[in-house]
């Protein structure tokens, strides 16, 4: 397995960049592993993180040779994989855009939707759904993991509320006008609801929280909305909280999944 990592100038963030990658492409001549993809061209999964967490890899590195994907862990601080309305924070834009585009010039990797998933926990759960559903012309399928669609919880928030996590001008700085939110592009239901009246097929979805989770409801509500537009999509909840106890059980499913149907 291959540990990279590269530094490349971001316009989308205007500042020099690092991501990490895996690449299962040195095996041992006295020992070949199980390759179920074997002679086929190489998968690209992307992983994003969770509110105050860094660029990283929760998924074992058996999977990727088995399945023969590279692993791209890029690095979204905590700006929830959208485009903020400050300068240097396209976060949304610099994953779905630049940086697959870095790595098709670069690598010859994720040249189609066919060969790009993406998957993250909470608030990587969130923008791996965005990014799948804003640029299905880019990712193929997508997995979420207890993700923090708080869209909803957070429009017509005011300066001042109260909030566990962070204040109005943090929720802001990330969505935009919160009056609003609700009818944005920020909003995962409206980006389905733009790919139906485009007659456009969504990506693959698989999505799945704890029932311990404090974001439980939040995932249900957006599987029902699923469910109501007729979206496919696969589902899962069991016993589990907001932790990496849970995500680090679903990664593995999840990625047998998309890789066994791929």
């Amino acid at each position: 397995m291959a540990h990279i990592q590269v530094e490349f100038y971001s316009n989308c963030l205007c500042r020099p960049v690092q991501f990490k990658m895996l690449v299962p492409n040195d095996f041992n001549d006295h020992w070949q592993p199980e390759q179920k993809r074997k002679g086929q061209r190489m998968k690209t999964l992307f992983l994003l993180h969770g509110y105050t967490g860094a660029a990283g890899n929760w998924v074992p590195e058996y999977l990727a040779t088995l399945y023969n994907f590279a692993i791209v862990m890029p690095n979204g601080e905590n700006g929830f994989w959208v485009d903020g309305i400050s300068t240097g924070h396209k976060y949304g834009s610099f994953v779905g855009v630049e940086l697959v585009d870095y790595l098709r010039k670069t690598f010859q990797l994720a040249m189609s939707p066919d060969e790009t998933y993406v998957m993250g926990f909470s608030m990587g759960g969130f923008g791996a759904l965005r990014a799948a559903l804003a640029y299905p012309e880019r990712f193929g399928k997508v997995a979420a993991l207890s993700s923090a669609l708080i869209i909803h919880s957070k429009a017509h928030m005011k300066p001042g509320d109260p909030d566990t996590h962070a204040n109005y001008e943090y929720y802001r700085e990330c969505f935009g006008d919160l009056e609003t939110v609700e009818q944005s592009r920020n909003n995962p239901e409206v980006l389905v609801d733009e790919l139906l009246a485009a007659h456009r097929e969504p990506p693959q979805i698989f999505m799945a929280c704890g029932t311990e989770d404090f974001l439980l409801e939040q995932n249900r509500q957006f599987h029902g909305f699923l469910e109501g537009r007729g979206v496919p999509h696969r589902y899962f909840e069991s016993r589990g909280g907001h932790n990496t106890a849970f995500w680090d059980e679903y990664a593995k499913k999840m990625v047998e999944l998309m890789f066994e149907e791929a």
